[in-house]
């Protein structure tokens, strides 16, 4: 089981060694990940319970439980 987690993990990083295009392509996959990230968690999905105390918390969080 070792030797096969060895051979594949040395499979991944002799291809990413001989890549030429892939390192530049991979490093824009991985920028636009963060930038969408980053953009969603901003916009779209705003920390509800941010600054409530804990039985608003609690209040809040049963009333989603029931209403849904």
């Amino acid at each position: 089981m070792k030797r096969r987690i060895i051979a594949v993990y040395n499979f991944y990083v002799d291809g990413f060694k001989n890549m030429t295009w892939g390192r530049q392509l991979w490093w824009l996959i991985l920028l636009k990940a963060v930038f969408l990230f980053l953009v969603l968690r901003l916009f779209f999905f705003k920390p509800i319970l941010a600054g409530k105390s804990e039985e608003q918390k609690i209040e809040h969080v049963s009333n989603e439980l029931i209403n849904r």
